[in-house]
């Protein structure tokens, strides 16, 4: 990987805190920020217009940079306002109908269960739960003992916004493939904190935001979509940008993933995702992966040498979501404490995992996520803050 100091040289956002919320909104590195920042200064001079006809080739190359990232066709790619317009664009492009089956995982997230339960209510589709099995994970044996020809899309969260969870993507997707049932992940969690390949995944649809390990900006999100798969489909909204209006009583819809977007975007917000991709890819998927895992067992282990603190992790692999809670004590003291001493972490509400929470009894917990432009020191003083809250020396 590269030069640590480097790294965090580039995210000037360090100087002055502590942070460890990269499952939030993460800090972006220089590059990204003055990527949009020379765009928006190039609209000033010569308007949105012209700066995106000066621009196109770097704006087209996000594609290209996304392609890399996710080892997909360029062609394969739409680029949306955020993560869940880009996975609504893929849910509701299917047609449902009564007894149709939808099926997901007990630590789905939550704006993607809401949309399962309009879905049904409209149509008379059924939403069922996949079991998890002793780790906390998608149980694949009960998944595969629940296929039959009424199943008509298989829909999980990857990593959960809490629990520290590593869902069996890959072990989906050969189930969902041999039975030739579609695939949609939220890899949301997931893209840029580990390597994602959807060849290897094996989903036919895959949505994920620019604002969180990755290190881009909010308010940008991105879509793959198998393209043999999209090419049957017709988006649930279109304009004349994914559909020309090619005669007075006809549109024809693009041939490329773009039938997803719409004609009006956000350009500079379009440079600074492609920045982050271009610094992720740079540093390389798996050295971070390995380093913000390590620093994330870290703290667990610290976490676990402190009197009375309940690991709320799950799975038996455990990404760099870390989280956590005493009994008595709440979750938002442990923010507050930290954010005194310029640490930045939050909470996890049980309303965003309604499942999963309900049926651990899980309370708002804390949840920690550091990333690899962070180090070990970062770690240790996290770990006082709850050293200091736990012994009631802190408030």
């Amino acid at each position: 990987m590269r030069d640590i100091d480097a790294i965090r040289a580039d995210t000037p956002g360090l100087a002055h805190q502590t942070f460890l919320l990269s499952a939030g909104s993460s800090l972006p590195p220089r590059p990204v920020s003055e990527a949009m920042i020379d765009h928006l200064r190039l609209e000033e001079r010569i308007g949105g217009y012209a700066a995106a006809d000066r621009e196109g080739q770097r704006l087209q190359g996000v594609y290209t940079s996304l392609a890399r990232l996710l080892n997909c066709g360029a062609d394969e790619i739409a680029i949306v306002g955020n993560a869940t317009l880009a996975w609504m664009q893929a849910f509701y492009s299917f047609s449902f109908a009564p007894g149709d089956r939808i099926l997901t995982a007990e630590a789905e997230y939550a704006a993607n269960y809401v949309a399962y339960l309009q879905v049904a209510r409209r149509t008379g589709a059924v939403v069922e739960v996949v079991p998890s099995n002793e780790y906390g994970e998608l149980d694949t044996s009960a998944l595969e003992r629940m296929i039959d020809d009424r199943v008509k899309l298989i829909t999980v969260t990857w990593i959960p916004t809490n629990g520290g969870l590593v869902n069996p993507a890959r072990e989906i997707g050969r189930i969902a493939r041999r039975h030739g049932i579609p695939y949609l992940l939220d890899a949301c969690q997931a893209v840029g904190q580990m390597p994602v390949d959807v060849e290897e995944i094996g989903c036919d649809m895959l949505a994920a935001t620019a604002r969180k390990f990755l290190r881009g900006p909010r308010g940008m999100g991105f879509l793959y979509f198998r393209k043999s798969l999209f090419q049957t489909m017709e988006p649930p909204m279109i304009d004349h940008f994914a559909a020309p209006w090619v005669a007075a009583d006809e549109y024809r819809l693009r041939d490329d993933a773009r039938r997803f977007e719409t004609w009006e975007n956000n350009y500079a917000a379009r440079l600074g995702l492609g920045a982050a991709v271009d610094y992720a890819l740079d540093i390389g998927l798996d050295a971070i992966r390995e380093r913000s895992w390590r620093l994330a067992e870290r703290l667990r282990q610290g976490l676990a040498q402190i009197p009375g603190m309940v690991d709320c992790d799950l799975g038996r692999e455990r990404c760099a979501i870390v989280s956590f809670r005493m009994d008595g004590v709440p979750s938002e003291a442990f923010v507050k404490a930290a954010a005194g001493r310029g640490i930045t972490i939050g909470v996890s509400n049980p309303a965003s995992t309604r499942l999963d929470s309900e049926a651990r009894g899980l309370p708002v917990i804390v949840r920690a996520a550091p990333h690899y432009f962070n180090v070990d020191s970062e770690i240790e003083a996290l770990l006082e803050v709850c050293r200091d809250v736990a012994a009631g020396r802190a408030s």
